[in-house]
């Protein structure tokens, strides 16, 4: 009784010490690949904040496109109250135009690709009845 509790023991203990082996190794391979690949891309954070900043300043809308060029506004204009609306107005207006002109450019789109999946639904169809 005693010595199969020892073999046991026994094999438990080595089956531990086969485990943290293991886990070693693992543990050394996922570091030294780690360590060895290159993660980085070259861009500083000042290069993606440029990138960021060019690509909100595309278009030549002459309206505030940032929270701080709002602020900017709103503060030339505190005391004339009516011109801040005329120029809410017109920015709006130019907004809206801007945007309605991206809208007609992806309908033209989708519907040119309903065109083509149509026509190929019509020749699926009759090369079916022709059969």
């Amino acid at each position: 009784m005693i010595n199969s509790i020892s073999n046991a023991i026994a094999r438990i203990g080595s089956l531990l010490k086969g485990f943290q082996v293991q886990r070693f190794f693992a543990v050394a391979l996922v570091g030294l690949i780690v360590l060895t690949t290159n993660v980085y891309d070259g861009r500083s954070s000042r290069e993606l904040r440029d990138q960021a900043r060019q690509q909100v300043e595309q278009n030549d809308a002459q309206r505030p496109k940032t929270i701080g060029q709002w602020n900017k506004e709103a503060r030339e204009t505190k005391n004339a109250p009516g011109e801040r609306l005329q120029r809410i107005g017109q920015q709006s207006a130019e907004a809206f135009k801007e945007f309605g002109s991206g809208y007609v450019e992806g309908a033209k789109e989708t519907a040119g690709g309903v065109k083509d999946s149509a026509t190929q639904a019509g020749r699926d169809i009759s090369n079916t009845v022709k059969r």
